[in-house]
């Protein structure tokens, strides 16, 4: 299926902003702009571009800890992104979920979730609701591969097949689960294979091609709308910053980095447009300056936006009217 140009530059140009904007996340907490801890993407930005591109604005995610451009793919506003991540009231989650616990529901994002693989029975349950009500949506999970062995994510994929849930299992395969090597906890070639006890189709794909992202999930997406049930995707790419911005990275064998480097995702469909014509140098440049000029005015919003006051804090914990048992 031939992907139009539009469609095409606006992929890129996603990839273009999470990088540029986690750049800035790196800059901003160094300089002790956020509270808390804060885990970025850099490298991973074709795997959750392409796999956002293929959904409707009404589909459902479930991010990860490491959720800023997954969020930022779905739709999510960079100036509430970063409120939220400097703990102020107009953040996208009125500064109460920093970095690890974006949500926006008006797209669709569910949420990120710090516990690894907790967003997948989340995705299940949103599944669920759009199947009974017959709306069409799908639901999308992102979990890592060192997620992917807890015991609720096999859990999920159980009942999502048993049940033909509209719901995708996305696994950013990014080589390191915090500071274990992939091979130190899986022995399988592929998580796709692992989609085989389930009774579901198990896809490997190229994380760093967001064109054949997107193909594949597309069509993951597709069956799931048609009633089919639950796909698996596996990513693979590789998580160029380390576990946590400030990580030493002691653990990473010499030379690792620059070759997975060499496979930028964003350098390779920059390659691709510029080879046909789709964009130019100057292209190029226009479309980073408008990314980097839309990061300052974030960034500017933030700082001007106050903290929540103490009466808000125990605002949004239940809901409203919340009656005691």
């Amino acid at each position: 299926m031939e992907i139009a140009k539009e469609k095409l530059l606006q992929m890129y140009t996603t990839m273009v902003k999470i990088r540029r904007f986690e750049e800035k996340v790196k800059e901003l907490f160094t300089a002790g702009m956020f509270p808390g801890w804060t885990h970025v993407c850099i490298g991973e930005e074709a795997g959750v571009v392409g796999a956002c591109a293929a959904l409707r604005r009404d589909d459902y995610i479930t991010a990860t800890h490491r959720g800023h451009g997954q969020n930022i793919a779905k739709g999510v506003s960079l100036k509430g992104i970063m409120a939220e991540l400097m703990g102020k009231r107009d953040g996208v989650c009125r500064g109460k979920g920093g970095s690890m616990h974006i949500a926006d529901a008006a797209v669709g994002s569910l949420g990120g979730i710090a516990i690894l693989g907790a967003g997948t029975p989340i995705a299940c349950g949103a599944a669920l609701s759009a199947k009974l009500r017959g709306t069409g949506q799908v639901a999308l999970s992102f979990f890592g591969e060192g997620a992917s062995n807890q015991g609720v994510v096999h859990e999920a994929m159980n009942i999502a097949a048993l049940w033909k849930l509209p719901v995708i299992f996305f696994v950013e395969s990014n080589q390191w689960a915090e500071l274990s090597r992939r091979s130190s906890h899986l022995l399988v070639e592929t998580l796709a294979l692992r989609a085989q006890g389930y009774g579901m189709p198990g896809i490997k794909v190229d994380g760093n091609d967001v064109i054949e992202v997107y193909e594949v999930t597309r069509r993951a997406v597709e069956r799931a709308r048609n009633g089919d049930g639950p796909t698996l995707i596996d990513s693979i790419t590789y998580r160029w910053e380390g576990h946590y911005v400030g990580d030493p990275v002691v653990l990473r064998p010499e030379g690792e980095l620059e070759e997975w480097m060499k496979a930028c995702p964003i350098r390779r469909l920059e390659g691709r447009l510029l080879q046909q014509g789709i964009l130019d140098e100057a292209g190029v440049e226009r479309i980073r300056s408008q990314v980097d000029a839309e990061i300052e005015e974030a960034v500017e919003f933030a700082k001007r936006c106050t903290l929540p006051p103490v009466e808000d804090l125990y605002r949004n914990v239940y809901a409203s009217p919340y009656t005691p048992w």
